[in-house]
């Protein structure tokens, strides 16, 4: 794991944020996401250097994620490292939006 990996773990682990269970390195399809919260169908992606030179790549990934419904939100390992309050309050605000917007048929 990256510092901003920890860093972020630290503060999802034991259902810290809104009391939700996230899974690191979740399986979904063909890919594994960095942090995965199932009732609020959210991916968490952490972005290092390389990010920059696969820009198509992550896009795809996302597209892929979409068709099932999960949302993919991005953050760079600076803000994790520089920010850590604002990332989870970006985090928290797109949980409860997604509770309050459930897909048909839930």
């Amino acid at each position: 794991m990256t510092n901003a990996d920890k860093i972020l773990w630290d503060s999802l682990k034991n259902k810290q944020v809104l009391y939700l269970r996230f899974r690191r390195q979740h399986p979904i399809d063909l890919f594994i996401a960095d942090f995965y919260c199932h009732t609020a169908r959210l991916v968490i992606e952490l972005d290092g250097e390389i990010h920059k030179s696969q820009l198509e790549y992550d896009e795809g990934r996302t597209a892929e994620m979409e068709r099932f419904d999960i949302e993919v939100i991005r953050f760079k390992n600076e803000e994790v490292e520089n920010n850590i309050e604002n990332v989870l309050k970006r985090i928290e605000e797109r949980i409860l939006h997604r509770l309050k917007s459930p897909p048909w048929g839930i």
